[in-house]
């Protein structure tokens, strides 16, 4: 997926993520997050567009800490996170492909890394808060292309890290398959951290098969366990380990 396309749906994804925290009320039960309420969801997500505006507008190419969530409730919260995201939409549009700064993950580009990390950062946390209005299959739909590319993101860029908690004694091998993308990912799950290879070769203990919008909310374990979005096949315990050690936590 090319880099405006990224663009494109933060911007999207951000305007929905906040008409939906508006709609629901700032003290809605966020109800794939336990423990949240909207206005944590919406001081999170405004805090991380503002830290990745600040790499990509100013060019730090050192690791630098977020300033940390505001002190906001209300409209004012609101409005903050309205703006924070339109900042992070015209910061990228406007940096040059040659830009350079600071990322944490393997990417073509700094720009490159940045916009698809914060479409994807966005459009979880606005089905996180489209859940907070109960919306389950009525919520705004992840594309197809979109969803593939985050399936991507997660397995061959945070968990190939070495602080990726998906780790086991018991070896295993754990496939996700696309039913309408078409693409096919093959991880190896062992007391290391997860490698994952684009492949559909070889023998595996554990398959899973689905949308690429449903396996996508699956394993950023946005979906309940056994949702029928998502088949299961062979040893059901790495499924259980993924979902027990994968949350991404800031």
């Amino acid at each position: 997926m090319e880099t405006a396309e990224h663009i494109k749906h933060l911007a999207r994804e951000g305007q929905l993520l906040a008409d939906a925290a508006e709609r629901a009320g700032l003290d809605a039960e966020v109800r794939t997050c336990p423990g949240w309420e909207v206005r944590h969801l919406l001081r999170h997500t405004g805090m991380v567009h503002r830290w990745a505006t600040a790499f990509v507008a100013e060019g730090h190419t050192s690791y630098r800490p977020a300033d940390g969530e505001p002190d906001l409730d209300g409209t004012p919260l609101l409005d903050w996170y309205r703006e924070g995201h339109d900042r992070l939409v015209t910061a990228l549009t406007g940096a040059p492909d040659t830009l350079e700064c600071w990322a944490f993950m393997p990417a073509p580009s700094p720009l490159a890394f940045w916009a698809r990390r914060q479409a994807h950062e966005t459009t979880v946390h606005r089905v996180d808060a489209e859940s907070a209005l109960g919306l389950v299959a009525g919520r705004s739909p992840v594309g197809p292309d979109l969803a593939a590319d985050g399936i991507d993101e997660l397995l061959c860029g945070f968990h190939a890290r070495d602080k990726s908690r998906v780790r086991t004694d018991r070896p295993g091998t754990l496939r996700v398959r696309t039913a309408d993308t078409g693409d096919v990912w093959t991880v190896l799950l062992s007391a290391d951290a997860p490698r994952t290879a684009r492949t559909a070769d070889g023998p595996v203990d554990c398959e899973l098969t689905g949308p690429a919008e449903a396996l996508y909310l699956s394993l950023w374990n946005r979906l309940p366990a056994g949702s029928p979005a998502v088949a299961v096949t062979g040893d059901d315990r790495l499924t259980r380990l993924w979902r027990e050690t994968s949350a991404v936590t800031w």
